[in-house]
């Protein structure tokens, strides 16, 4: 979180941090009486400190992505579990629009090109226009509907496939996820990560996207099948990829450095100052509340 997050919390409440050696055992000695956990959608809370917090009441998720929190578990305990919606779905879509277009026009192989003084001694290869192409969305939320506009703006003919109905587009919706890859050059991952969609972008998707097809993922690592995605982009069942998530952030798999025709992104999605600021804001109006005894106001369970 930002410094100014952390400055805010310092100021108004104990805080005590599990990554610090140095105050682990104030921490230990403090379980008893915390009250409200701020955390990352990428650490979430396991239940094991959850069931070490009794007096725990908000897990305030700076992000929103839930899977790393039970939050069933924490329904059962009267925890209210809140994420930052809304503030970050721009900047992901942006941030999708833009692998894209880095994938399509080469950008990341053309800096190293000019950079490497290949430029005027060896040819370049043509890029690929994205004006006309069908792109897939995997998952019409927020984020995959601001995905969805700026495809169009770039001319692009969109289609998706959700896990429930979407009463308020006019996009094509497709029968399944190998059916949106089936009628897709470019396939988008835009779902959140669950129980139910781990592995959903698999071999058979992969294989229905085409040796022409690209994949983009601003989701999450666990909703791609990892071992399928390096399969298929070594032996040309995709042309490519765009990726800015991976299951075991940072610790990525050495085999995605020498992947081919992949542009490899730090889950930079919300990473801007401006939403950064606006996610650190809700964090904190979130645990506010809480202490004032009040519902969070984005509370997700």
């Amino acid at each position: 979180m930002m410094q100014f997050v952390e400055d805010r919390l310092e100021a108004a409440y104990t805080v005590h941090r599990l990554h610090d050696p140095a105050g682990r055992a104030s921490l230990e000695a403090a379980l008893p009486d915390i009250r409200a956990v701020a955390t990352g959608g990428g650490s979430g809370l396991s239940n094991e400190w959850i069931g070490k917090m009794p007096s725990l009441g908000v897990i305030a998720i700076n992000g929103v992505g839930t899977d790393k929190v039970d939050l069933a578990f924490a329904r059962g305990r009267n925890i209210d579990v809140t994420t930052t919606p809304g503030v970050l779905t721009d900047d992901v879509a942006d941030l999708g629009m833009a692998l894209t277009l880095a994938v399509l026009r080469h950008v990341a192989k053309g800096d190293g090109f000019v950079r490497e003084g290949r430029w005027g001694r060896e040819p370049f290869p043509l890029g690929t226009s994205p004006k006309g192409k069908k792109v897939g969305i995997l998952g019409l939320g927020q984020i995959g509907k601001a995905f969805g506009r700026r495809a169009e703006a770039f001319g692009m003919d969109v289609r998706y496939w959700n896990r429930s109905p979407v009463a308020d587009t006019a996009w094509k919706s497709c029968a399944s996820p190998v059916a949106l890859a089936e009628d897709s050059d470019i396939l988008c991952v835009c779902i959140a990560a669950s129980a139910a969609t781990r592995n959903i972008v698999d071999a058979g998707v992969l294989k229905a996207l085409g040796g022409k097809g690209v994949l983009v993922n601003v989701a999450r690592g666990s909703v791609v099948d990892e071992n399928a995605l390096l399969a298929a982009l070594n032996d040309g069942t995709i042309a490519a990829a765009g990726l800015d998530v991976f299951l075991d952030e940072p610790n990525i798999r050495a085999d995605f450095l020498t992947a081919p025709n992949t542009v490899l992104m730090p889950h930079q999605g919300s990473a801007t100052v401006e939403t950064r600021v606006a996610m650190g804001e809700l964090v904190l109006a979130n645990i506010a509340a809480h202490f004032a005894g009040e519902k969070p106001p984005t509370t997700v369970n």
